[in-house]
């Protein structure tokens, strides 16, 4: 058996192989279907045998989501109604985890039109925005949240977690990158704080450490409790970024402070398509629905243009190349003796094993290439290289963004999967 094959233990749960499919939105929402949904998706995925299904990210709060499509785990009553597709997972013999967060500064309240008029709080951040940004909210109210604020937030984390475990998920992952909420108190770019949160990089991280304190008291020590770390982050020049450095410190940080396992990767400060990288997405433009929902959501020729900026910016700058994470976690692997987790760019079964066997990571993610390949982990764990079907077009990530359903938007793909 190749490693591939082994299981892992992270904290409570046993993975009993070392593939994950990696968090992307389903665009399932927060309605009474939103866990059939989910499991239409993900119990193909366990049926051909992925070791873990990492769900994308969910809001703890009420307001805060970045997308119409983003699911609510704000009351344990909607976390528990998604008891029963978790129950179907572990039927077919994966683990899932629930990751948790909230968008901060990009919440869907900051730029969708309809969601924005009906804002009943301001958007939360860690600082108020910098000059630059101002312009990119019109007048959205912020609110630098006060440190008791911070603490509460924490509290909530932990109270969500202990809902998961109650209906059944195997862990937790913290939503700590794409610019979010808890991405925004990492990094210096957002993070402008004096009090116990902001200033070092131990500072700016402590909020892991609460967050922590707060699921061991209230899911259990044992509870898997995972996070994602930025490292050597983009962004606009002359402004400070969390370094190559400072995001292993991070790392380290979270293995001290008990956490089970961690994702370093490198992100933008911006929610652009840095994380994503590939071919900019040309479905917002040829795929008349995505085209419509983006002009509903972002009237304002402002809004609009800032956001097609993001992602023509982002992919002509970041043009996909495999395995593209790979010095970070490879590093983080080096240095720490907690799981770490591998994503970004891993796309065949010889990318997936090399990491694996090379010791650069004890778990190796693979996210979009699902939306178009539900049977991928089957190909995978066989050694297939039979060419992957997914493009790397990105035409998948506006859908993502407009609360769309999480599938493959291209058309040639589509094409060549119905005829394979």
């Amino acid at each position: 058996m190749t490693l591939l094959g082994t299981p892992l233990r992270i904290g409570s749960a046993t993975v009993r192989n070392r593939l994950y499919r990696a968090p992307v939105l389903e665009g399932a929402g927060s309605g009474p279907d939103a866990g059939q949904i989910y499991a239409k998706a993900f119990t193909a995925n366990a049926r051909h045998g992925v070791g873990l299904i990492v769900q994308g990210n969910s809001c703890i709060y009420d307001e805060g989501r970045t997308s119409p499509g983003m699911t609510l785990v704000n009351t344990r009553e909607r976390v528990l109604r998604l008891g029963e597709m978790v129950e179907a997972v572990h039927a077919e013999g994966a683990s899932i985890f629930l990751q948790i967060g909230h968008g901060g500064l990009y919440a869907m309240e900051a730029w969708h039109h309809p969601y924005a008029a009906e804002r009943r709080e301001p958007l939360l951040a860690p600082s108020p925005v910098r000059l630059p940004l101002r312009p990119v909210f019109l007048g959205a109210p912020v609110k630098a949240m006060s440190t008791d604020e911070v603490k509460t937030m924490a509290v909530r984390f932990g109270e969500v977690a202990a809902w998961a475990r109650e209906a059944g998920y195997d862990g937790i992952q913290l939503a700590s990158g794409n610019a979010k909420l808890l991405h925004q108190f990492l990094s210096p770019f957002y993070n402008r704080r004096t009090d116990e949160f902001g200033g070092s990089v131990e500072k700016r991280a402590s909020l892991l450490r609460v967050i922590r304190r707060a699921v061991a008291e209230r899911a259990g020590e044992d509870y898997a409790c995972t996070v994602k770390i930025p490292v050597d982050e983009k962004g606009p020049p002359v402004f400070p970024r969390t370094g190559f450095e400072d995001g292993l410190e991070m790392c380290r940080l979270a293995q001290e402070w008990g956490y089970h396992a961690v994702t370093p990767v490198q992100l933008s400060v911006l929610p652009d398509t840095t994380l994503s990288k590939g071919d900019v997405p040309a479905s917002l433009w040829r795929n008349k629905t995505m085209k419509r929902r983006l002009r509903e959501a972002a009237p304002s020729r402002v809004q609009w243009s800032v956001i097609m900026a993001g992602y023509f910016l982002g992919s002509v700058r970041n043009p996909f190349r495999p395995v593209w994470n790979r010095r970070i976690f490879a590093e983080a692997e080096r240095r720490l003796s907690i799981p770490v987790f591998a994503v970004g760019g891993i796309r065949t079964a010889e990318e997936v094993n090399g990491v694996l066997e090379a010791g650069e990571a004890d778990m190796v993610g693979i996210g979009r290439p699902f939306y178009a390949e539900p049977d991928l982990a089957a190909r995978v764990l066989a050694g297939s290289e039979e060419p992957r079907r997914c493009r790397n077009s990105n035409f998948c990530v506006p859908a993502e963004m407009l609360g769309m359903r999480g599938t493959c938007y291209n058309p040639a793909v589509k094409k060549t999967s119905a005829s394979a």
